[in-house]
C-alpha cells in the first residue's frame, strides 16, 4: 500500500495517519472491546457501578495496557457508566442497579501508544419495550452514521444521517456532545457532530481516526451537568442511549477498531 500521507495534518488541524498506523488502533480498539464483552456477564440487579468499574480497571491492568481515564482532568475511574437518564460521564459509585435499568458503559485504554475507545448499551435484568426500542434507534443510528465514512464526504453527511434517522423515529439527537479525532492522543480535531447539514464540515480523507458516539434521548435533547462537572442527565428525565465505534477512513470507505470480538456490542445478544 502507498504512503502519501505520512503524518500530516488537514487545514482543519485533523491528523492524517500512515496506513501502518491502521494496526495499533486495531491493536487498542480489541481490547477495549474484549474489556466490554466480558463485562456483560457482571451487569445484573444488585450489582454496582463502582464493582463494575474496579473489574475494568483489573482488566485493563492484566492486558498491560492503561486506562485512559483514571486522572484525565482529575477522573478517577476507569470507565464512565451512565444509568437511564444519564446521557454520558456517568461516575461509578455504590448505588445498585434495578432491574430494567439501561447502562452506556464507555471505556478508552492505551495500548503501545494508541487510543482505543468505545462504549456500548447493557441492561440489568429485563428490557422494557421502549427501552428496547430506544437502545435499537440509538444503535441503529451509530451504523447509519459510520456508513456515510468515505474519502469525499464530510462530517457533516456523517451528521446528517444520524439526525434524520433518529428524528424520523420521532427520538432526539444530543447536541451538547460529540465524537472526537484520536490515535496517539484521546481528544483531537475534528468535533465529530451528530446533526448537520450535508456537505458541511471537514472532507473525510484516507487515514483520519476518530469515534462517532450519538447519543439519543426518548424526549428532548436539551441536557444539563451535574454538579460534580461531570455526570451530563437530559433536562426532561427522559431515558437516553450510546453508542460508541473508534473508526479510520480507508481509500474506499472505513475500518471499525472496536467491533466486539464475541458479537456482543448490542444488548440483545
Amino acid at each position: 500500500m502507498n504512503q502519501p500521507h505520512t503524518g500530516r495534518q488537514t487545514k482543519d488541524g485533523i491528523r492524517i495517519h500512515d496506513p501502518s498506523d491502521f494496526a495499533g488502533m486495531h491493536a487498542a480498539g480489541k481490547l477495549a472491546a474484549t474489556i466490554l464483552d466480558e463485562i456483560a456477564a457482571h451487569v445484573y440487579p444488585g450489582q454496582t457501578t463502582a464493582e463494575i468499574d474496579r473489574l475494568i480497571e483489573e482488566k485493563v491492568n492484566a492486558a498491560g495496557a492503561k486506562s485512559a481515564t483514571i486522572g484525565y482532568k482529575g477522573y478517577q475511574h476507569a470507565s464512565c457508566i451512565s444509568v437511564n437518564h444519564v446521557v454520558c460521564h456517568g461516575i461509578p459509585g455504590d448505588k445498585k442497579l434495578k432491574d430494567g435499568d439501561i447502562i452506556n458503559i464507555d471505556v478508552t485504554v492505551i495500548v503501545d501508544g494508541w487510543f482505543g475507545d468505545t462504549s456500548r448499551m447493557y441492561v440489568a435484568g429485563k428490557l422494557s419495550r421502549k427501552a428496547e426500542r430506544l437502545i435499537q434507534i440509538t444503535h441503529d443510528s451509530l451504523m447509519i452514521g459510520i456508513e456515510a465514512v468515505k474519502p469525499g464526504n464530510t462530517f457533516g453527511d456523517i451528521g446528517n444521517a444520524i439526525q434524520t434517522f433518529v428524528e424520523g423515529q420521532r427520538m432526539s439527537v444530543v447536541t451538547d456532545f460529540c465524537g472526537h479525532g484520536l490515535g496517539r492522543v484521546f481528544h483531537a480535531p475534528p468535533n465529530v457532530l451528530h446533526y448537520g447539514r450535508p456537505g458541511t464540515g471537514a472532507t473525510l480523507e484516507p487515514g483520519m481516526f476518530f469515534t462517532i458516539e450519538p447519543m439519543v434521548n426518548l424526549g428532548r435533547a436539551e441536557t444539563k451537568t451535574l454538579a460534580d462537572d461531570w455526570t451530563a442527565v437530559t433536562r426532561d428525565k427522559s431515558l437516553s442511549a450510546q453508542f460508541e465505534h473508534s473508526i479510520g477512513v480507508t481509500e474506499n470507505g472505513y475500518e471499525i477498531f472496536t467491533l466486539s470480538p464475541a458479537g456482543k456490542f448490542h444488548p440483545t445478544y
